[in-house]
């Protein structure tokens, strides 16, 4: 027969069961409980961890589509230079080429580094004004010079061709709250990490660590979107009938 205390144990075991097993699916699903009972606060995907959606208009989405054909055949010279660089007719492929070429010898975050430190390094900072145009990767390092949204489209050029797989780039537009003006990053996705390549740092710093920077939109190869103003909150509070 079984004992109260045997009964008990197995009461306290059950409770445990079910609380390890809610944490894994919260883990699963990528969610936080908030402080209020019975909601969740279900984190994006995305850098800095708030909702984004697809917009079809407005001068940001205007520009990065101008901006896509001119990227698009930056990369297929790119990649022809690449092949053969003794035939290669752009200095400015090949320069851009030799930091590629310095970023494949790495792995993971030091490829990233890498990459971050050398186009840093490679541009000198100009600002556009209110032209404020976006530059192709050629374009960039052709004049050497350039402002965050081109270092920023140069980068992600560069970690395409050493390898760092599309779906783990974006580009994210901010404001800076210090400053109190717009920039422009490059965010990378390294073991569920999202780390901003920064051409105002060399360091690299995790978009958690980022608490100056508020996201206001992030491109991700031929969308647009804007982010929404706070994680999407889910209630799991029963119906009212």
């Amino acid at each position: 027969m079984e004992t109260a205390r045997s009964r008990a144990w197995r009461a306290i075991l059950v409770v445990c069961g079910l609380v390890l097993l809610g944490s894994a699916a919260e883990l699963r699903a990528g969610t936080l409980l908030s402080p209020g009972a019975g909601v969740i606060v279900r984190k994006s995907a995305e850098p800095f961890g708030v909702f984004a959606f697809a917009i079809s208009s407005g001068g940001l989405q205007q520009k990065w589509s101008a901006l896509k054909s001119r990227l698009d055949d930056d990369m297929v010279q790119l990649a022809l230079c690449d092949g053969d660089r003794d035939n290669c007719a752009s200095p400015a492929a090949l320069k851009l080429l030799a930091i590629v070429d310095q970023a494949r010898t790495r792995d993971g975050r030091a490829r990233l580094g890498e990459t971050n430190r050398a186009i840093n390094l490679a541009i000198h900072p100009v600002n556009d004004g209110n032209d404020d145009v976006w530059s192709s990767p050629l374009a960039t390092f052709a004049r050497g010079a350039g402002d965050c949204e081109d270092y920023a489209i140069a980068k992600l050029a560069a970690l395409r061709l050493a390898g760092v797989a599309a779906e783990d780039l974006r580009i994210v537009v901010v404001r800076d709250v210090r400053a109190g003006e717009d920039h422009a990053v490059v965010a990378a996705r390294l073991d569920g990490h999202w780390l901003m390549l920064d051409n105002r740092r060399m360091a690299m710093v995790e978009d958690d660590a980022a608490r100056s920077y508020q996201p206001l939109f992030v491109l991700h190869q031929a969308a647009v979107m804007k982010y929404a103003d706070e994680p999407v909150r889910l209630s799991m509070a029963p119906e009212a009938h």
